[in-house]
């Protein structure tokens, strides 16, 4: 017996002696908190999308079209993500584009990133505040607003990097070719901005559509988005429902992620020729 214990400390110790820390191991407590928080909701969602009494069904999905305040408020929910978006887009990219001409652009950029700082809640809250002091009523109007004042930040912070990072090589080529500045600018500043763009988009369009917090505080009694939607069936109860709703958001999610990394390996490609 006192051998069989020998030998066994003997084993581990020669174990312990041999182990060693490579990068692998720091990779670890990441997978665990991969599969805890990402993975098992993942699979919670499926099964209570596809499940109803025990039985493999399609029924949750059949519920979710047929009614017509769920489609209705999709509907609405894209095209409030399409508007803001759009003025993202129209407002980040002429600031962007500035500010990286300026040597102190990297600097001013951390002005606009200073509010994300702030807790979400508190920065929403303050916006409603702001509206309630001058007497603007609450609506669709505000809530866009609202979700431009919070999601600008993060079409502005890709763009600028970008655009930031573009070889001036290209311009001065298409200036000594005999283009002027607006030709410079749709022909080759543009082009190779649009991965930042595609960046931005898909910062700012999912999150939107998604939210709650903004449309229930902003957006009056009548504006509200998917994410008030899916948040309302889980209040309910109504978890089958809720969880295909949640699987739509992640089908999102999934395609503008694709159509990212598609055109990342086309801008590759086209920077390799």
């Amino acid at each position: 017996m006192g051998t069989q214990i020998k030998n066994i400390g003997i084993k581990i110790s020669n174990k312990i002696k041999n182990f060693r820390i490579t990068r692998s191991v720091f990779a670890y407590p990441y997978v665990l908190f991969l599969m805890l928080f990402v993975i098992m909701p993942l699979i919670i969602l499926l099964i209570n999308a596809f499940m109803v009494n025990d039985e493999l069904s399609l029924k949750n999905f059949s519920d979710f079209m047929t009614d017509g305040s769920n489609v209705q408020t999709l509907t609405f929910s894209l095209l409030i993500g399409l508007i803001t978006t759009a003025l993202c887009i129209l407002i980040g990219y002429p600031i962007a584009y500035i500010l990286s001409k300026w040597s102190s652009g990297r600097v001013i950029v951390l002005l606009f990133i200073l509010p994300m700082w702030v807790n979400f809640l508190i920065r929403t809250l303050s916006t409603r505040f702001m509206f309630d002091a001058i007497g603007i009523k609450l609506g669709v109007e505000t809530l866009i607003f609202g979700l431009v004042y919070n999601y600008i930040p993060f079409m502005i912070l890709p763009l600028h990097t970008t655009l930031s990072n573009i070889d001036k090589s290209y311009t001065e080529a298409a200036s000594d070719l005999g283009a002027n500045h607006l030709s410079t600018f749709f022909k080759v500043t543009f082009p190779l901005s649009i991965p930042g763009i595609l960046s931005g988009v898909t910062m700012v369009f999912i999150p939107t559509i998604s939210t709650f917090a903004i449309s229930q505080f902003l957006g009056g009694t009548s504006s509200y988005l998917f994410g008030d939607s899916i948040e309302r069936k889980f209040m309910h109860q109504l978890y089958g429902v809720g969880s295909v709703m949640s699987i739509i958001m992640l089908a999102f999610v999934l395609i503008a992620n694709y159509f990212m990394r598609k055109s990342n390996k086309g801008e590759a490609s086209r920077n390799l020729w």
